[in-house]
């Protein structure tokens, strides 16, 4: 008998607050680095899809912005992100920070959380991440106070940084996954191309070695991208910022902060594309092109429609 017959296949939403561990939570479940992560919250501004296929079964995973509420239109146009994901979700996954003050229990309650999670008529799953960081006993007490609020149907405690218990999580996803073909072929692991996740790994650099408001006021585009297969592929990168003073810190005194920049990041796009990378890295300002309709829209920030 055909085995196709019997596969899963569906979307599956991760969902919840900024800097809880969505993406290392997306990481995990694929088994490799998709989306960047960061210590610092919102490094997530579009929703990454990853795709994980089995043969039997295929799961895209939506990772999503933190969900907050936007003070900016950058920020309003992240949530819409988060919105189009929950709608699209066969599956949510809402993932807390048990070690975040004021708690999981006050997480439920926010407005958003509230009414487009909690409230979901969707399968819903709840994953209590960073439980390394509490003790057991502690662990537990929110473990069994989230089960008997009949929520969820399954709440499960992970350290998604340490790769605990993620098979349960996987498994979990199996046995809600709806019955049907798959959506894209096996070997896809994403839907975006090489120059998404290139700005992104730029991006990821840039909150890693840059304080305050800088990281928040970047963008990150491939201006030029020339693959040779006999020589390093070329890579041109524009890095957007809203202030003269922001140029200057990312440049640097005498070049310093660019160069530095320049050098992680190709180190790391190399790892990605597994190819030798010559990265020209360019500072351009955009003023206030995180409030700027068209320019977000140029961005790739346009799916308000979708």
């Amino acid at each position: 008998m055909d085995n196709r017959l019997y596969t899963k296949a569906g979307y599956v939403a991760i969902l919840g607050k900024p800097n809880v561990g969505k993406s290392t939570l997306l990481n995990s479940l694929l088994g490799q680095k998709l989306s960047i992560t960061t210590s610092k919250p919102q490094t997530t501004r579009k929703r990454i899809l990853g795709i994980l296929t089995e043969e039997n079964y295929q799961i895209i995973f939506l990772d999503t912005p933190g969900i907050l509420n936007p003070a900016y239109l950058l920020q309003k146009k992240m949530m819409q992100a988060v919105e189009l994901s929950l709608s699209d979700a066969d599956i949510v996954v809402l993932i807390i920070d048990v070690s975040a003050d004021p708690g999981a229990e006050a997480t439920l309650k926010e407005d958003f959380i509230y009414e487009s999670v909690v409230k979901s008529k969707k399968p819903k799953l709840a994953v209590l991440n960073k439980v390394d960081l509490l003790k057991q006993e502690k662990v537990q007490a929110i473990v069994d106070k989230i089960e008997s609020s009949g929520i969820f149907k399954k709440v499960i405690p992970v350290s998604a940084s340490l790769n605990f218990n993620i098979r349960a999580v996987l498994d979990t996803i199996l046995e809600l996954l709806p019955p049907g073909p798959k959506f894209y072929p096996d070997d896809i692991v994403a839907d975006e191309n090489e120059r998404f996740f290139v700005s992104e790994i730029i991006r990821e650099k840039i909150f890693e070695l840059f304080k305050e408001e800088i990281p928040y006021s970047c963008e990150v585009l491939i201006a030029d991208f020339k693959e040779k297969d006999d020589k390093k592929n070329f890579i041109q990168a524009e890095i957007v910022v809203e202030k003269d003073s922001q140029k200057g810190i990312i440049i640097g005194k005498q070049g310093a902060a660019i160069k530095k920049l320049g050098q992680v990041a190709r180190q790391a796009v190399e790892e990605f594309l597994q190819h030798e990378v010559f990265l020209e890295l360019r500072v351009k300002v955009r003023h206030k092109w995180r409030s700027d309709e068209n320019m977000l829209k140029a961005f790739g920030y346009s799916r308000d429609n979708d």
